[in-house]
């Protein structure tokens, strides 16, 4: 077997169909889009999720729920966490500074420390929020609490 003798195997391949190149191709005429309707003709775009006329689905499921647009979004950090995150990256101040140039959180987190766990050592806190539990806890350790808006 040399290189130039390779072909593939029988049937593997088809011939391409050459459409609209005339009736001698026998694929003339209507070039294989059959005759009238928006799919035969020029310019012919599918309308997504159109089901021709068919109640759509997005019409046909219910809609649950409420989504408020003003809701306020926290990345939460209990006490418990708080020793083990000071240790792994050397941390003393928790502000959303260090937090994200530590990587634990991204730019337009808000972060609220809530009281779960216990807390030995004193931390500075500079957050968007703090449970009253929490902010006992931090106080009652030495540390101190500051809310950023």
């Amino acid at each position: 077997m040399k290189l130039h003798e390779l072909r593939p195997a029988k049937g593997a391949t088809h011939k391409v169909k050459r459409i609209g190149r005339g009736d001698g191709s026998g694929h003339g005429g209507t070039a294989t889009k059959g005759t009238k309707g928006g799919q035969s003709r020029a310019g012919y775009k599918r309308k997504m999720a159109h089901e021709g006329g068919q109640m759509p689905i997005q019409r046909r499921v219910p809609k649950r729920g409420f989504n408020n647009i003003n809701r306020v979004e926290y990345k939460v950090l209990n006490l418990g966490q708080i020793e083990q995150l000071a240790e792994k990256y050397g941390i003393t101040e928790f502000s959303l500074e260090n937090l994200y140039i530590n990587g634990l959180i991204s730019q337009t987190d808000r972060i609220k420390v809530l009281g779960n766990g216990e807390l030995k050592e004193k931390f500075t806190f500079k957050v968007n929020a703090v449970s009253e539990k929490a902010k006992a806890a931090i106080e009652a350790a030495g540390g101190t609490v500051e809310i950023v808006k």
